[in-house]
């Protein structure tokens, strides 16, 4: 089982032919009269021109008082919204269908955390040249995992030099980060910890089974994916219920009997939550700067996937017959033995999730939005909006919650530099929509363009886009 997923998620060939990108922008593009939402935080600026020349923002003020030079394409955006090009900070790239999901939905950046480094660099290379239009790619290569690890393809470690050398490798196969998981054994853990230290590369992930969230976070683990660890480290029974996972990683590994016991750990966890040690910790993220890719789509839809209600998306239309075969939960081996106790319990954690999500953000850290597209029900592109709009439930407003997608991924990335916001000099990679999402985050899905490298994408190339991949994805 696996082995097919792998396949579904990372070995499947190109599908559709690679969408080509819009003839060079040979003359200026200029918004008029469009209201700029920059996501520095400042407030809506109404009533801009926006000036683009090559990729990069050249002008940007007040309409009237900017020059509009005189053979720009111009566009008038009265009544129009303009916002940076979006991030979804944790994916899985399968295939072409992907790419072209991500730009229909405005989103000019992702960050990949676990594909195949020829294939990245295949799209990347496509991106660059011309021939395909894409969003920008950082990406993780393979995972760093235990001596068994959970996912084929992943670099299997079972001690302190098998952690420095998978970082090396990493490192040397060119990719942008480490990615860290569930069941490293914690000498090696905290040998990759320090060989990225001093190879200068970041490293991310899972927090490990036998690692809790405060030591992730000491050891300099720049961001945590869907909140791992975090509600065990809020346990007043941390300690014991670690070491009973432990004896069943050590015997059973990534088995459904050691899935069954997560589950039960992380109920176990629920019902001794201590907020006094739990607002211990969120300091503790706050002063090492650990940042939190809570993934709240993920975790939704996996503590839902029995509910039919839930499953009905009309997104569906857009997915191939095998991936959506794979989000059946009777198909994938993460799910199908779960009983009604099983999801009522997951429902429960869930639940608490979105609270310690708000507690997180009320205590001061720092949040990148991601979805894990494309685990079940985490549709490429059209997720990342429904995070946006999750993270409003735990409390954030509407601007935290752009910034989330736009600002706190160039911060994280260290790219704020030329990322991230609307600004004078940044490159224009940016979508401009219909209505407000300051007065409403869902806003962010009425797309009227998208720029990318300042180049635009008008809403009638993006829907032939989109028809482009259904149509695809139902033919027989």
């Amino acid at each position: 089982m696996k082995k097919t997923i792998l396949s579904l998620l990372f070995l499947l060939p190109t599908l559709v032919p690679a969408q080509p990108q819009p003839p060079a922008q040979a003359k200026p593009l200029v918004f008029t009269h469009v209201t700029v939402i920059d996501a520095t935080g400042a407030p809506a600026k109404p009533d801009m021109t926006v000036v683009m020349t090559g990729d990069r923002i050249t002008e940007l003020g007040k309409s009237g008082k900017v020059r509009v030079p005189k053979d720009a394409q111009v566009v008038d955006a009265t009544g129009k919204f303009l916002i940076p090009g979006l991030w979804d900070m944790h994916v899985h790239t399968a295939n072409d269908d992907f790419i072209t999901m991500f730009i229909a939905n405005g989103i000019t950046g992702v960050r990949d955390m676990f594909t195949p480094l020829d294939r990245i660099n295949g799209w990347r290379a496509a991106i660059k040249e011309g021939k395909l239009l894409g969003p920008r790619i950082v990406a993780a290569g393979p995972i760093v995992d235990g001596p068994k690890p959970v996912w084929p393809g992943s670099i299997a470690v079972s001690n302190a030099d098998e952690g420095r050398q998978a970082v090396t490798k990493v490192k040397a196969d060119g990719s942008d980060f480490v990615k860290v998981y569930n069941l490293l054994p914690r000498d090696a853990f905290f040998a990759i910890a320090g060989e990225a230290k001093k190879q200068g590369i970041p490293f991310a992930g899972h927090v490990p089974e036998r690692v809790s969230a405060a030591e992730a976070s000491d050891a300099g683990q720049k961001s945590n994916e869907h909140l791992t660890g975090v509600l065990l480290a809020c346990s007043r029974d941390e300690e014991a219920i670690r070491a009973e996972m432990d004896k069943i990683i050590t015997a059973a590994g990534s088995s459904p009997a050691s899935r069954v016991a997560r589950s039960a750990a992380n109920l176990k966890a629920l019902q001794s939550y201590d907020s006094e040690k739990a607002a211990v910790l969120f300091a503790r993220f706050k002063k090492n700067g650990t940042w939190q890719s809570p993934t709240l789509t993920v975790l939704r839809a996996v503590a839902h996937l029995d509910d039919p209600s839930f499953t009905n998306y009309p997104r569906l239309k857009y997915m191939r017959a095998p991936m959506r075969n794979f989000w059946n939960p009777q198909n994938d081996f993460r799910f199908k033995d779960r009983t009604a106790e099983d999801w009522a319990n997951s429902r429960k954690v869930y639940a608490k999730y979105l609270e310690l999500t708000g507690a997180m953000r009320k205590a001061g850290i720092e949040f990148i939005a991601g979805t894990d597209t494309p685990n079940p029900y985490c549709f490429p592109g059209f997720s990342l909006h429904d995070e946006l709009a999750l993270l409003i439930k735990t409390g954030f407003t509407p601007m935290e919650a752009l910034q989330a997608a736009t600002r706190n991924p160039a911060k994280y990335l260290g790219l704020l530099d030329s990322l991230g916001t609307v600004e004078k000099g940044k490159i224009a990679n940016l979508v401009l929509l219909d209505a407000n999402p300051l007065a409403e985050i869902s806003n962010t899905q009425k797309i009227n363009a998208v720029i990318v490298g300042g180049k635009l994408v008008t809403k009638a190339e993006i829907e032939a886009m989109l028809a482009k991949v259904e149509a695809a994805a139902n033919r027989k």
